[in-house]
């Protein structure tokens, strides 16, 4: 059974974790670990009466845990929202719907409702910055002649021309939305804008229409309308015409796209476009896990060309790409490399040499922060010139190199450090709850740990030395980090049965006598046992399943 529990749920109260039980877990296995249990924490078992108060709570915990996972309705509820989902507004679905897939489908309805109400509260902005620059007189030296003036010996670098683009989304209903869209221009002194506002409406699962109104200064009013459809599940459609209204006319224009899935990864599209710039182009897109590939192939006026590129990924925190490209055209031929990488939870930088003939060389800075794009080519010479070449590829990565080392990394752990402080600070009562009812149940647990112990060591059997859980440093980079562990040993031993310890892959956190050391960190539970008089160690992940003794656990006495 999927689960769709929160990080806080999964933090304080995971049912599942508690009895120590796969979220698959069947109604017998359910009722095995919930009798366990039981005869651990039964409150009649103890005498002293604060033993017997903390038992008796926690006995309640566990069998609050067994009631909801053993109600297939409380139990699809609890999946689908965690204990969240467990009030008055679950238990009246619970009423009105009979199977656990007619509740899972009336929460999804009312979920869907929420994100619709959340939606018209959203305006979705979106925006792009270019800043071009010139460069040129870096490597391309025209006015040697001025050169003993004062000052002319200083390469002239200048801006020569910006765009800037905004846009926002207002939903109107359910359906409809308006996109409110704006640019400026400039380029060598010359600029101009253009102000849009077009209005969708999706008319049913399969397609929906947009129709756009515009006014500018350069090109002046325009009218355009555009459709999406889907024709099938693996073939869509997208028609878009405009009427653009200028001092030499009307200039309409049509353009139709046709795309097709060709597999699971790979579309292929078909463009046809008649106008101002007619052509027909053709393209094969191929994007996988680990790798993304064009290829393109375009016949109109007045641009032909042939084009392939090709994208890898890496598979690391950061999402490092690495990417080429070649076109080759009436225009001439551009090669194209770059990188680009997230430098922080919602940056991405970027950086792609252009060499080409005649365009020369350039180098295409990007930033993209959130839904804002910050663009910045710079033209570094018209000529092929090895040098431009050297430095437009080393000193971006010098540069990246020295701003990941000074900046970068710091701001990101102090951030990092920041967001871990607040998570304490949110859940510190909880967690102090949590840590009082393992010291409470580690307690209640010594009599049961010595008859297993007892009966372990009578058969040579599973014996627990010592067992700790939290965050280990075993980098010697991380030393000045601090190790936060707690030691679960007789927790563990507890779960021994038959000689077997079997641990779900539910985080360990809410196992019985176990809490959460050091909140949103990265936890390991490290385990030293004995097995039939021989020694064994192993280190197992928070949320990963663990069954010992196993053979690979041993430790060789020679080591």
């Amino acid at each position: 059974m999927a689960s769709a529990l929160d990080d806080d749920d999964v933090g304080s109260d995971d049912y599942y974790s508690l009895l120590n039980v796969r979220r698959e877990a069947t109604q017998d296995e359910l009722k095995a670990a919930y009798r366990r249990l039981c005869m651990l924490y039964h409150p009649d078992k103890h005498r002293d009466p604060e033993l017997k108060r903390q038992a008796e709570q926690l006995f309640n915990l566990v069998h609050e845990a067994y009631e909801v996972l053993s109600d297939p309705q409380a139990r699809a509820i609890y999946d689908i929202y965690g204990k969240r989902g467990l009030d008055v507004d679950g238990w009246e679905v619970v009423e009105r719907k009979r199977t656990p897939a007619e509740i899972r489908e009336e929460y999804e309805r009312l979920q869907r409702e929420r994100e619709e109400r959340r939606l018209q509260q959203r305006t979705n902005p979106k925006g792009t910055i270019s800043v071009g620059i010139d460069a040129t007189d870096l490597f391309d030296r025209y006015e040697e002649d001025y050169e003993d003036m004062v000052g002319g010996g200083v390469p002239h670098v200048e801006i020569n021309k910006m765009h800037i683009s905004q846009s926002i989304e207002a939903p109107l209903t359910t359906k409809d939305t308006a996109i409110l869209s704006g640019s400026l221009s400039t380029h060598n002194g010359n600029g101009g804008g253009t102000i849009n506002l077009a209005l969708r409406r999706v008319t049913s699962a399969k397609g929906w229409g947009e129709i756009e109104l515009g006014a500018g200064d350069t090109h002046g009013p325009l009218f355009g309308m555009k459709i999406f459809r889907n024709l099938t599940p693996r073939f869509f459609v997208t028609a878009q015409c405009g009427l653009q209204f200028s001092s030499r006319g009307v200039r309409p224009g049509v353009t139709t796209v046709l795309a097709r899935h060709l597999d699971k990864n790979t579309m292929g599209y078909l463009q046809w476009r008649w106008g101002i710039q007619s052509s027909m182009n053709t393209s094969i897109v191929r994007d996988t896990k680990s790798s993304h590939f064009t290829f393109a192939v375009q016949l109109g006026i007045p641009h032909t060309f042939m084009m392939m590129s090709y994208q890898y990924k890496f598979q690391d925190e950061d999402q490092t790409k690495i990417k080429g490209s070649v076109k080759s055209g009436f225009f001439g031929t551009v090669l194209e490399y770059g990188a680009e990488r997230k430098i922080s939870r919602h940056s991405v930088l970027g950086a792609t040499v252009s060499v080409g003939v005649p365009q020369g060389v350039s180098l295409k800075i990007k930033l993209n922060r959130a839904s804002q794009t910050y663009f910045f080519p710079i033209h570094l010479t018209d000529q092929l010139l090895p040098s431009a070449v050297f430095y437009a590829t080393v000193g971006p990565l010098v540069f990246y190199l020295a701003i990941q080392q000074l900046i970068i990394r710091p701001y990101l752990r102090a951030q990092k450090e920041q967001d871990l402080e607040k998570q304490r600070e949110s859940s510190a009562s909880d967690i102090a709850r949590k840590k009082q009812e393992a010291e409470s149940a580690v307690l209640l647990m010594q009599e049961s740990v010595r008859r297993i112990i007892e009966a372990e060591e009578s058969r040579m059997g599973l014996i627990i030395l010592n067992a700790w859980y939290g965050k280990f440093v075993t980098d010697n980079s991380r030393r000045h980090e601090r190790a936060k562990v707690i030691d679960v040993t007789v927790p563990l031993q507890c779960l021994v049965k038959d000689s077997k310890l079997i641990l779900t892959e539910a985080t360990k956190s809410g196992l019985p006598g176990f809490y959460d050391p050091c909140v949103g960190e990265e936890k390991s539970l490290k385990v030293l046992y004995q097995f039939r008089g021989v020694m064994h160690q192993v280190l197992s992940g928070d949320t990963e399943p663990l069954r010992i003794p196993k053979q690979s656990h041993r430790i060789d006495a020679d080591t």
